[in-house]
């Protein structure tokens, strides 16, 4: 099997104000590969609105942890271990192992609200672009204000 090695160094100095993006392709690269539990969905609610669900079955409110910082979102659970409980597994589907979950967020997201619903962990997160970022409409006038103000 063939290792290919990517050196983003370059970009840095070819982007001028996009360290941010150079810096999340050299991340990426790099990035070890997530793991697959536990199983999550992410929906779009409504404009700028979305809804990460994930399934924490076999855990409660105090085992889990959600932390935001910046444009990154981390689900945490830890299961108390049980050794005073020694239960005998006949089959055992229900996987209740300690997880890290980490999500990258785009600018301007906000988790608002996270609850626990029938063994579903929900978080609602919100996009607010502040005023000055968004877009604006220009109105077309007859002459040049600068001119105007001017005389």
């Amino acid at each position: 099997m063939r290792t290919i090695s990517n050196d983003f160094s370059p970009l840095y100095r070819s982007f001028i104000g996009a360290e941010r993006l150079a810096s999340l392709m050299d991340k990426a690269s790099r990035a070890e590969k997530q793991p697959s539990y536990p199983p999550y969905n992410i929906e779009s609610i409504a404009d700028d609105k979305y809804r990460i669900t994930m399934a924490v079955a076999g855990f409660v409110e105090t085992e889990l942890d959600l932390e935001s910082h910046e444009n990154s979102l981390t689900v945490t659970g830890t299961k108390e271990s049980k050794d005073d409980e020694k239960r005998t597994f006949l089959y055992q589907g229900i996987a209740e192992r300690n997880f890290e979950r980490k999500f990258q967020l785009a600018d301007h997201v906000k988790v608002v609200n996270a609850f626990m619903e029938n063994g579903l962990l929900h978080i609602d997160l919100v996009r607010e672009v502040p005023e000055a970022l968004k877009p604006r409409k220009i109105a077309i006038n007859g002459k040049s204000l600068l001119e105007a103000n001017a005389e």
